[in-house]
């Protein structure tokens, strides 16, 4: 089992800066495919970010302002995201053992609670 809670959501203006954390346990962290969902009210759920190794994987709608990094020693997973638009606003949810990377059809085996992101215009 792994067990994820993310931090660090919160209510911004458009242009403006966020960082969000994951902290991960109950799995070897650097043995996991992490990385981080949305969902907006009325919307899908949709992939945003995901690790593996060295490799970094990001929906093109956020390249160039999201960043996905990860801590070993601290067990989390962050997701720096810069100029944000009212758009990126959604339930942002941690993930872990993404599957289905190259496909349309992303999903995880294990999921955080959520943090919510709102962005106002």
């Amino acid at each position: 089992q792994v067990q994820l809670v993310e931090s660090g959501g919160g209510l911004v203006q458009a242009g403006d800066s966020l960082r969000l954390s994951c902290a991960a346990s109950g799995r070897t962290f650097s043995s996991a495919v992490m990385g981080w969902f949305r969902q907006a009210p009325g919307k899908e759920r949709e992939f945003v970010a995901a690790m593996r190794w060295a490799f970094t994987y990001y929906e093109d709608s956020v390249k160039g302002r999201f960043t996905i990094s990860g801590d070993n020693a601290k067990n989390t997973v962050y997701l720096q995201m810069n100029n944000l638009k009212p758009d990126d606003t959604a339930l942002y949810y941690c993930a872990a053992d993404i599957y289905g990377l190259a496909t349309k059809q992303k999903g995880a085996n294990y999921w955080g609670p959520g943090t919510q992101v709102t962005v106002s215009a």
